[in-house]
């Protein structure tokens, strides 16, 4: 027991280093903008840039049978450091925006190969508590993505250092997993490569439940964590109630807090079913997208309350997807399965970053982000289907 919680608390902070690169230029655009004249399109440019390159390395990772046939600790310890390499490299190649462009696509295909194959590690760890060990791990993944923000606070927006110790921590993360963490007692052995497998997994009723309920969940996710910066920036700036924490400590704050919502909703689904507690997560973070915009003029104490919760519920039930899929799939191929599953996810993602400014420029914040609680109701529904179909008592052991 003392070596399945080790495992766990080494595979979080391998994963929270190697998440720091997520959003390592985004989070210091204002700084980019006067470096090398981005504007917010260009920005937004390279954050889709990172989905895509995240979304093809893991479509690539699931047609191959990758995190299958190969020990996918081996493969995020040398993901991590083509991630921490090619993030180094946007500090020399940056200011040409097409090659900052192919740099953070690389970034998000190394990444591909680091968030999925950790969740299966853990698997091979956790067959009880299985939801609260994956719950803990997306949590310690939120910080990482949220630490950017933060450090680029602490830097006054130094872009510089703030990349080349996201880099340095994708380093660490790759010497962590390759030195230090092993295979759990439910590892099983490499599998036969099934190019037909991805295909199937998708066919499967109960898992593409579960992947539905993803996709909505992500269709919400990275558009609000992209987007809810420049929200708090601009209601800053709007406001003529001074605040004591700048917009960058507020965005990661709003971010990291998604910690421990997936700690608290890890520990919980596995009580009382999957089903029900990403239900209960989508209705309130579909409730927020629907308000939160709305409130841009309000004071801003009450508006950062609101985000904060916004923040806690939004990434809560993430996890218990990922858990969900985990045990409704066939074992032998589960990393396919959970690969298959965040690349479309990430896909989806895309469109609603990409669209969040278009609105906002033609209908302000309130529609745009409304937008976005369309995907809370698509999960919703998905999930309450999936729980309802006999195949459900697979999950948390037997709780939906």
């Amino acid at each position: 027991m003392a070596s399945q919680w080790k495992m766990l608390a080494l595979i979080s902070i391998a994963g929270l280093f190697a998440m720091t690169t997520w959003f390592s230029v985004s989070a210091v655009a204002p700084a980019l903008s006067v470096q090398f004249g981005l504007n917010n399109s260009e920005i937004s440019a390279l954050v889709i840039a990172l989905q895509l390159g995240f979304v093809a390395g893991t479509l690539f990772i699931a047609m191959t049978n990758l995190a299958d046939v190969f020990n996918p600790r081996i493969v995020i310890a040398m993901a991590s450091v083509l991630t921490a390499i090619v993030n180094l490299l946007y500090i020399y190649l940056g200011e040409n925006f097409v090659a900052g462009l192919v740099l953070r696509f690389l970034t998000g295909f190394g990444l591909a190969g680091v968030y999925p194959l950790c969740m299966k590690v853990i698997t091979s760890w956790f067959k009880d508590r299985r939801g609260a060990a994956i719950g803990i791990f997306v949590g310690a993944i939120a910080i990482g993505s949220a630490m950017p923000h933060w450090l680029g606070d602490l830097l006054r927006q130094d872009w510089q250092l703030t990349i080349i110790s996201s880099s340095s921590l994708s380093g660490l993360a790759s010497i962590i997993i390759f030195l230090f963490v092993k295979d759990g007692p439910y590892h099983l052995p490499a599998s036969k490569f099934n190019f037909k497998y991805a295909y199937t997994v998708m066919k499967y009723r109960p898992t593409r439940l579960a992947y539905f309920g993803y996709f909505g969940h992500m269709w919400e996710l990275y558009a609000m964590w992209t987007w809810i910066p420049i929200f708090l920036i601009e209601a800053l700036g709007r406001n003529n109630e001074p605040f004591y924490l700048s917009s960058g400590t507020m965005a990661f704050l709003i971010i990291a807090i998604g910690a421990v919502g997936c700690v608290v909703y890890g520990f919980w689904a596995d009580k009382i079913g999957r089903s029900k507690s990403t239900i209960t997560s989508l209705f309130f973070s579909g409730l927020c997208c629907f308000g939160i915009g709305f409130l841009m003029n309000s004071n801003p104490l009450l508006l950062f309350g609101v985000c904060l919760f916004w923040g806690f519920v939004v990434v809560a039930d993430s996890a218990q997807f990922s858990a969900a899929v985990s045990e409704l799939c066939e074992p032998e191929y589960m990393g396919t399965a959970l690969t298959m599953q965040t690349s479309v996810g990430f896909l989806i993602t895309i469109l609603s970053i990409h669209i969040i400014p278009i609105i906002k420029t033609f209908a302000g914040w309130g529609i745009a982000f409304a937008i976005l609680g369309l995907g809370p109701i698509v999960g919703g529904v998905s999930m309450y289907l999936l729980y309802k179909s006999p195949e459900a008592i697979k999950m948390a052991g037997g709780n939906r």
